[in-house]
């Protein structure tokens, strides 16, 4: 177990959480509302953690002044863009760690003890379980997204193509982009229209799943690797009235026998995540995306197919060569019947302050309809 120790009338220590993987602080002071933003960020970028015992707000106040700070040394985009890309990673990055080196201490119950701060305890028992019965140090940057996350759980997000909300659980990617869930609405169904069992890989909070249901599939089989997520499926199938439709299983990415339709939207950048929680986003190497290429001749019934939701981003940005999607999917023995294409429409696309504005803003999003060769 990792533990934070520092001194406070006496020394005192607490067990150290951090769900993005942030490293443990090797040494840690008391901060308060005397802590000027200018020694908090030197201290940061030095290495030192510093616990908040001051009011709540301005703990809040102190990450977005140390976060100018930080952003003084953003990189500018010139030359290739996949070298713009990693370069904006490593300096993401860079903002985490200095961030997330003001800390706020969770008490036995999940209670934050400091001035004017909302009562955190159904949102970190959420996120982290049920209370350990020990202190617990976690970075005042994810504590607010742990406190976010709540907010997009009790609130949800609308989907058009159900005419109904999705409820996000923390650490499992929210449908905000709500495109692909349009192509999946409105692509034609194999199998004439009887689709007996349909899979979704990869299936998140389970928006997909619950679209193949509504649209008449007999069983939905949806996967995850994630544990957190295949909770989060679960109980956007119950709230739904779907539970009877569809099953959540898990962690493997195809579940046993065959299916007259299989659908999988793997994170769309195949570059190595920093944490769990960039799964969503992030497909190292490739790997589920290969995953479900290769398997998917094997598990499809006669007249099936696969429907593969991937944006072009990754190629835009120089992540990924122009037909090389293609060519694993024949290399695979599957044949592209058809495409159905969208454009975004988030509001990133329109930001021209985005770095990488003009890959947004031209990307396509793509259901390939495949079958066996």
């Amino acid at each position: 177990m990792s533990t934070i120790h520092w001194v406070e009338a006496q020394p005192r220590s607490a067990r150290w959480h951090s769900e993005s993987g942030l490293p443990l602080p090797r040494r840690v002071v008391v901060a308060d509302d005397r802590m000027r933003a200018s020694t908090a960020h030197r201290l940061a970028c030095e290495g030192t953690a510093l616990l908040w015992r001051g009011d709540f707000h301005n703990a809040r106040q102190l990450l977005r002044a140390m976060d100018r700070r930080v952003g003084r040394s953003a990189p500018g985009t010139p030359g290739p863009a996949a070298e713009a890309f990693q370069a904006h990673r490593r300096f993401r990055a860079h903002r985490a760690r200095v961030l997330g080196k003001v800390l706020v201490l969770l008490e036995e119950d999940h209670t934050l003890a400091l001035r004017r701060a909302p009562d955190v305890r159904r949102a970190c028992d959420e996120a982290y379980g049920l209370p350990s019965g020990e202190p617990v140090a976690v970075a005042l940057t994810e504590l607010l997204g742990v406190i976010g996350a709540r907010e997009w759980r009790e609130k949800g997000v609308h989907v058009p193509a159900l005419g109904a909300g999705i409820h996000p659980h923390y650490g499992v990617f929210a449908p905000t982009r709500s495109e692909y869930a349009d192509l999946v609405a409105r692509a034609p169904l194999p199998c004439g229209g009887a689709v007996r069992t349909a899979f979704d890989l990869g299936t998140g909070t389970g928006v997909l799943a619950a679209v193949l249901a509504r649209r008449g599939a007999g069983q939905v089989v949806a996967t995850d690797v994630s544990a957190r997520a295949r909770e989060c499926a679960r109980a956007n199938a119950r709230r739904l009235g779907l539970s009877a439709v569809v099953r959540v299983t898990g962690p493997g990415l195809y579940p046993e026998g065959r299916a007259g339709l299989v659908v999988c939207n793997p994170p769309w950048l195949p570059a190595r995540p920093a944490s769990d929680l960039d799964l969503g986003v992030y497909d190292s190497d490739g790997a589920m995306l290969r995953g479900f290429l290769s398997g998917l001749a094997d598990r499809l019934e006669p007249g099936g197919e696969g429907w593969l939701v991937l944006s072009d981003l990754a190629e835009r940005l120089g992540l990924r060569g122009r037909g090389e999607v293609a060519a694993m999917a024949e290399a695979a023995g599957l044949r592209v019947a058809d495409r159905l294409e969208t454009r975004p429409r988030h509001p990133r696309a329109r930001d021209a302050d985005d770095p990488f504005h003009a890959a947004r803003a031209a990307e396509v999003t793509s259901l390939w309809r495949l079958v066996v060769a």
